[in-house]
């Protein structure tokens, strides 16, 4: 349940989850797209598809989607540290998934989650009870 992303972000091979309800549709593109060597073939199967046809693609899935907030594919990136950050993934953890070198980077998205801190308590009231 994980998808490989290949020379990313730092040239450098690195793993995200893969949602089970992405899977399906995943699962669906797969059995009529037959990709050969990338997820989505370019014009010419083999080939990548270009980024230029990747920003198009979600140019059109914002419009007809009635979002009116200016976005692009990189938008979807911060989309996902900030909702894994408001789920209570720790920061290491989205460091690694978003494969940024320094925790600083990571940092920026504390700013902008909306973070529960309801769940905020003292270590001493979990340190003695029995498992």
């Amino acid at each position: 349940m994980q998808i490989r992303i290949v020379k990313s972000k730092g040239n450098h091979d690195r793993y995200v989850p893969l949602s089970t309800t992405l899977l399906i549709g995943l699962d669906k593109y797969l059995r009529s797209s037959f990709p050969v060597n990338y997820l989505f073939n370019g014009k010419k199967k083999g080939d990548p598809l270009g980024h230029s046809a990747v920003q198009q693609s979600f140019g059109l899935a914002l419009k007809q989607s009635g979002i009116l907030k200016e976005a692009s594919v990189h938008t979807l990136r911060h989309t996902f540290a900030t909702h894994l950050l408001e789920d209570g993934v720790d920061i290491v953890t989205i460091k690694e998934l978003l494969g940024h070198v320094n925790i600083e980077t990571t940092m920026m998205y504390l700013h902008v989650a909306k973070l529960n801190k309801t769940n905020a308590h003292s270590p001493f009231d979990t340190l003695y009870i029995s498992k």
